[in-house]
């Protein structure tokens, strides 16, 4: 959930930066929201597949 948390948090700072006017910096942030998002799908889907395997409930 860290990754998700870091995403978010870097959404945020993108829009707070993008409504400021410092739009070199909301870009940045909002590409780093992108990835970490991005890799916490991945790895989410990852141990979703990982545990239909095992016959286990994730959650």
């Amino acid at each position: 959930m860290s990754l998700l948390k870091w995403a978010l948090i870097c959404l945020l700072i993108s829009l707070v930066a993008g409504a400021l006017g410092f739009t070199g910096l909301a870009r940045g942030a909002a590409q780093i929201a992108k990835i970490l998002f991005f890799l916490f799908l991945v790895i989410f889907i990852v141990i979703v597949i990982l545990a239909l395997f095992a016959n286990q409930l994730v959650f």
